[in-house]
């Protein structure tokens, strides 16, 4: 069983997501953010690490890199592991059976299949792109993410985000729709053990 921290953005939930409240089972598509560079970085202090073996999925045709952790967490990759310049692998500093990676630009030995890794970095619900495989677990706590963000040029129509504006606010239900100024919902999602 474990507990963890997972991002459902915005345009996710207003374009495929299904509102959720606190207390409800849900099942989601997860991705890595392994660098935690969603909306603009500074995650920090809500990254969590995931030991776990590197898998191969195969879904509709396609191959998808996943960690499958022992409380039944599984969320795809970004990268492959073994995609990483050889440089990081002369920085390995594997212990306890893991190697250590920080994500595509990180440090750390490569795994092969079925090998256990420790990577840090954000769960976010994804519904695009790929099928990709999912978890289910209870929803224990939601907060909206307050965000602004800023234009990149005078009179662009393209912002970027301002990490050092975010704000959390405690809600029970995540909405649909959100609006200016808000990004999405960060959630603790507790995941009981391995689906039988």
């Amino acid at each position: 069983m474990g507990l963890w921290r997972v991002f459902y953005a915005d345009w996710q939930m207003e374009c495929c997501g299904t509102p959720f409240s606190v207390g409800d089972e849900v099942t989601w598509p997860l991705l890595l953010d392994e660098g935690g560079e969603s909306l603009g970085g500074s995650w920090s202090g809500l990254l969590g690490p995931i030991t776990a073996p590197v898998e191969t999925v195969r879904e509709d045709g396609a191959e998808i890199r996943v960690l499958r952790a022992d409380d039944g967490l599984m969320a795809a990759l970004h990268a492959d592991p073994e995609d990483r310049p050889e440089s990081d692998a002369a920085s390995a500093g594997a212990g306890a059976g893991a190697d250590t990676w920080t994500g595509p630009g990180g440090r750390g030995a490569g795994p092969g299949h079925g090998r256990r890794v420790t990577v840090s970095g954000l769960l976010t619900v994804e519904r695009h792109g790929a099928r990709w495989p999912e978890t289910t677990g209870t929803v224990r706590t939601i907060h909206l993410v307050h965000q602004d963000f800023a234009e990149i040029a005078p009179g662009s129509l393209t912002r970027e985000p301002l990490p050092a504006s975010r704000s959390l606010e405690a809600v029970d239900r995540s909405p649909k729709w959100f609006g200016e100024g808000r990004a999405g919902v960060l959630t603790e999602l507790y995941v009981p053990g391995p689906r039988t």
